[in-house]
């Protein structure tokens, strides 16, 4: 006859196993939370200050002026068509000394920034600012803050990831404008001497590149209506391309892009790609938790 007193010893031991399991992750997490989401805030903070440096690097010697850098703009299918030479200084274009060569002519034009004039480049002060306020994100949880859930840590990730995306953004993604717009630019009233009213520029930051894009123009007849269509909004419009400005139609006949690289800007993007995976994984760590049980708010 079976003996209904069973010792503890053959008792089903899976309720026993789960309870040591669950109090073993439990000071896993508590560990994480206390130790390792910190170590990795200050991975944050170390590298998001070095990707703030490189926008306001200073010149050796003046600590209080940043560094002037110049470029020599370059592209393989310009065809020598347009020269030039920029001065960046931070986020700020500081001259611009350009040579165009008109199409169908020899003729060699030749306009560079006015002296009381410079341009300001809103894509890198924009990336700069939200990289300056992902490190007050951080800097907001010191070593001392105990963080009380996952689901906090998590928050504070996805406050940090935002702005390095939209960071990343804008050196990404330049600004889209139609021709109208482009032609109403104050960038038309930096030069000297002005520029001719058939020619059109702009510049702007894509990744890790500077770039200048010249526009030559041509008048339409007035009564050019059968064929005309106004181009829409474009980073880079194309030949054929057409606006009306003032009463006058025209219609872009020639496009030159040249370009330089800012070695700045490149590492600034790795900054960024590894404070973004920084990011993911320790919100994959608590992921993982929180896959265990569902009683507490992770």
């Amino acid at each position: 006859m079976l003996n209904p007193q069973r010792s503890l010893s053959e008792l089903p031991k899976t309720s026993t196993a789960s309870q040591v399991e669950r109090v073993v992750l439990e000071e896993e997490f508590n560990w994480l939370l206390k130790e390792e989401v910190h170590a990795v805030l200050k991975q944050l903070q170390d590298v998001l200050k070095e990707a703030s440096r490189r926008f306001s690097m200073p010149t050796p010697g003046f600590e209080n002026q940043l560094k002037q850098e110049n470029f020599i703009l370059g592209s393989s299918t310009s065809m020598d068509q347009v020269k030039g030479v920029l001065t960046l200084q931070g986020e700020v274009l500081t001259q611009a000394d350009i040579n165009l060569k008109v199409a169908k002519s020899s003729q060699v034009l030749h306009f560079q920034f006015r002296e009381d004039k410079q341009w300001k480049l809103q894509q890198i002060q924009d990336a700069r600012n939200h990289v300056n306020q992902a490190l007050q994100l951080l800097s907001s949880r010191d070593e001392s803050y105990h963080f009380k859930s996952g689901a906090e840590v998590n928050k504070l990730m996805d406050g940090v990831m935002l702005q390095l995306t939209r960071a990343r953004n804008r050196l990404t993604t330049p600004a889209s404008m139609t021709l109208p717009e482009l032609a109403a630019s104050g960038l038309m009233k930096m030069f000297s001497p002005p520029i001719p009213g058939d020619v059109m520029v702009n510049f702007y930051i894509n990744l890790s590149k500077l770039c200048l894009t010249v526009y030559q123009l041509h008048v339409l007849p007035a009564n050019t209506t059968k064929n005309f269509k106004p181009a829409g909004s474009s980073v880079l419009h194309s030949p054929g391309a057409m606006f009306e400005l003032n009463n006058n139609r025209f219609e872009v006949s020639h496009v030159h892009k040249v370009e330089c690289v800012v070695p700045w800007l490149s590492d600034t993007l790795v900054f960024f790609t590894i404070s973004l995976q920084l990011c993911q994984q320790l919100k994959d760590k608590i992921s993982v938790f929180s896959s265990f049980w569902n009683y507490r708010p992770f």
